[in-house]
């Protein structure tokens, strides 16, 4: 009986510490130039103090973004290298380690961005360098299979320093699973494509193209709770822009422009909004600032509403918890991750104060216990 006891109090110690916060921060980094780092990090992350706590490492090259399953089983990175690939991993969200279940070819250059479709059954993967996107089947043990199909872009633009050529920066589905949104750096286009789940294509004779302002490199973009707005990150002009969507169809509402940078010295990264979606935020690398945009839900209008310092150098990427207190930007100059408290009220991040030491962090994204 006393054995008995002994192994349920260390069953009770065991599921305590497994479940004693509310998820596992991924990191991903450069693994180039001599860095420290050796590939993709996990934390535990206390929702209730902001703190973190290393878990476990996975070693992989250049993991510069991260996409997690719907179910949060598995994690796929991107091997941002010339010819490169992508891997994926299980997660075991008992002790947050990963485990690698195999490497693909990304087909094409600098692979930068990854999303799954809303079935979990496709994975999307932005080739920068090549100005292409590739779309691959998941199978059902989280590894990925055959090649569905590769679509490259044609065209430029006038920033012949950056634009010399089509860059593909990020694939993102549409709520309903219906349409693939495409941003392209290099060509000023968010193009709009209708998607088949069933066959894990886009149809690439029926496309919607919203073409940006001449320069302005459209990288990232994100849609609301209620699937009526999209908003975008320009990279060269660190602007934003909202969009009303109708039927995978974007209809230019707004830009705005809280950085005021110069035309072409802007470097937007990153765009989030919060849970509750009164919030919009992004990241801007050049003077290493946060963005903060009210929203107003009912027009999809924005408002500036004020900027804050990472407390670092190049937030690359930033991510907002799933309780919505919490932000936290990867500094990829500096080699830190900041952690800021987020005002219920204005929106705006609020240092804490404090921060990790990572290797070159460039991307962030939550594992759900």
């Amino acid at each position: 009986m006393r054995k008995f006891f002994i192994l349920l109090l260390v069953l009770s110690i065991a599921m305590i510490t497994s479940s004693a916060f509310g998820q596992y921060l991924v990191v991903g980094t450069y693994t180039h130039n001599n860095s420290a780092s050796k590939g993709i990090y996990i934390y535990d992350f206390d929702p209730q103090t902001g703190h973190l706590e290393p878990v476990s490492s996975a070693q992989t090259i250049n993991p510069s973004y991260q996409v997690v399953s719907k179910d949060q089983r598995f994690v796929y990175s991107v091997n941002e290298t010339a010819n490169g690939s992508i891997s994926a991993f299980s997660a075991d969200r008992a002790n947050g380690k990963l485990t690698l279940l195999n490497t693909v070819k990304s087909g094409g250059d600098d692979p930068c961005y990854l999303e799954t479709d809303r079935s979990g059954r496709w994975l999307f993967a932005s080739n920068y360098s090549s100005g292409s996107f590739s779309i691959y089947a998941i199978l059902k043990d989280g590894s990925l299979g055959a090649l569905s199909q590769l679509v490259t872009h044609k065209g430029s633009g006038p920033d012949k320093s950056r634009q010399q050529g089509p860059h593909v920066h990020s694939t993102t589905i549409s709520p309903d699973n219906k349409f693939l949104f495409v941003c392209d750096l290099g060509t000023d286009q968010i193009v709009s494509y209708p998607f088949n789940a069933k066959t894990g294509k886009v149809d690439t004779a029926h496309t919607s193209i919203i073409q940006t302002a001449p320069g302005a490199g459209p990288r990232h973009l994100v849609i609301s709770k209620n699937k009526k707005f999209v908003y975008n990150i320009d990279e060269m002009f660190g602007t934003v822009n909202a969009y009303a969507l109708h039927k995978g169809k974007l209809q230019q509402l707004q830009t705005v422009d809280g950085l005021k940078a110069k035309k072409g010295k802007a470097a937007g990264a990153d765009i989030h909004l919060s849970p509750n979606n009164k919030f919009l935020y992004t990241s801007q690398r050049s003077n290493s600032t946060i963005e903060v945009y009210k929203t107003d839900l009912k027009t999809g209008m924005l408002r500036f509403a004020g900027g804050v310092s990472t407390n670092g150098n190049f937030p690359r990427n930033f991510t907002i918890d799933p309780s919505g207190h919490w932000l936290l930007a990867a500094n990829q100059k500096s080699d830190n991750i900041t952690i800021f408290k987020i005002n219920p009220d204005t929106g705006i991040p609020q240092a804490t104060g404090y921060e990790i030491k990572a290797g070159i962090p460039v991307s962030l994204k939550w594992i759900l216990k």
